[in-house]
């Protein structure tokens, strides 16, 4: 109470620090300079008999406690660390040089690579894989049932897809159920702990005013950018009595135009009778629009659908949704399940998404341009 410094033993310095680094562990494994930052900033708040002279003591005392925490638990077999340990070094000269395939989280996933469950082992939920699979086959399969196995093998299906990096289409044959609506958005909150489509709806919902004023804003100018809003805000203006969905299409259609990115292979449309022979070959990621025969290319953007569909790797990883903006969610999904990176000519977009729509903050500064858009919809707050 009186603000009197506290001069610390080596020991109860040791102490602090160690506790410190165990609840941050609890939050993330890789904590940002940011995130040390606003730990040590904490922690002198909460007890200013421990604030040190210079602005940086607690905080590299932190960042090298962090570091010699992982490596404690690398050494007890914490699957989230140990992933990245056995770099080379005197002892370990054949080993991978520091930095080559890292494995850890890059879009601030919560549980990246979970141990396996207590009294677990991968041959025991090897077993509950199968049951899963066999159970995916069936003409009414429990989705009740499903949904707690999946809960269970989820460190195991994590591993694979992360450790193996495994062809889609191959780890999908064996982890079927990831081919269902409800357990994408399981999936992606067992990764986040962040539930999918409310959040999603939510964040969308209460930018879309702004974010079509802005696009409206931007189709008064000049260049091909302002043509393609116009085109798209024409077809919107056009729609009877715009609904909730039609305004969520065109708002997340338009997203990517405003933000000067464009991929025509990545929204890509067919007519529901040619939808199997589609070819798909080279397709990594898309956004399939499945609308009536014969009104494929008469429209830059597809207000009603027949149906939507997800590609992924050439291969239609879910198909029948029932709208542009479900399909959307759903590939966001697909995305941190699969451990997918985003698309190559689209990443200022989906990461605009995850930031701003999602709320998963990695800690690294935003593009100058999404920055200015963020900035743009905070302000009519």
């Amino acid at each position: 109470m009186s603000g009197k410094q506290l001069k610390l033993t080596r020991a109860q310095k040791h102490n602090i620090l160690e506790t410190m680094a165990s609840v941050m562990h609890t939050f993330k494994a890789y904590p940002s300079d940011r995130d040390v930052c606003l730990a040590a900033k904490a922690l002198v708040t909460t007890h200013p008999c421990l604030n040190e002279p210079g602005s940086y003591g607690w905080k590299t005392s932190l960042k090298f406690k962090m570091g010699n925490y992982r490596t404690k638990l690398a050494r007890a077999g914490c699957a989230e660390v140990s992933v990245n340990a056995g770099r080379r070094s005197i002892n370990n000269p054949e080993g991978e040089y520091p930095h080559s395939n890292i494995k850890r989280a890059r879009k601030a996933e919560v549980n990246y690579l979970p141990n396996f469950p207590r009294g677990e082992d991968k041959a025991s939920l090897e077993e509950l894989r199968v049951q899963i699979k066999n159970e995916v086959e069936k003409t009414e399969p429990n989705k009740v049932m499903i949904e707690k196995l999946m809960q269970t093998t989820f460190a195991l299906h994590r591993h694979e897809i992360v450790q193996e990096n495994p062809m889609v289409k191959d780890f999908l044959e064996k982890w079927p159920a990831l081919r269902f609506h409800s357990q994408v958005c399981a999936e992606f909150h067992r990764v986040t702990n962040i539930n999918l489509q409310k959040q999603f709806y939510a964040e969308l919902d209460r930018h879309t005013p702004r974010l079509m004023a802005l696009y409206r804003q931007k189709a008064t100018c000049t260049g091909k950018i302002s043509e393609a809003l116009r085109n798209i805000l024409n077809h919107y203006d056009h729609q009877e009595a715009p609904d909730v969905d039609v305004k969520r299409t065109a708002v997340l259609r338009a997203l990517p135009v405003y933000l000067r990115e464009e991929d025509p292979e990545f929204f890509k449309t067919c007519d529901a009778g040619t939808l199997d022979e589609t070819n798909l070959t080279d397709t990594p990621v898309a956004l399939l629009t499945v609308v009536a025969d014969g009104s494929a290319e008469t429209s830059p953007v597809h207000f009603s659908p027949s149906s939507m569909a997800v590609v992924v790797e050439g291969d239609l990883v879910i198909r029948d949704i029932a709208r542009f903006a479900d399909a959307y969610a759903i590939l966001f999904g697909l995305i941190y399940a699969l451990h997918l990176d985003y698309p190559r000519k689209l990443v200022h977009t989906f990461t605009f998404v995850q930031k701003v729509f999602m709320g998963l903050d990695d800690g690294k500064p935003l593009k100058p341009s999404l920055h200015a858009l963020r900035n743009d919809l905070l302000q009519s707050e």
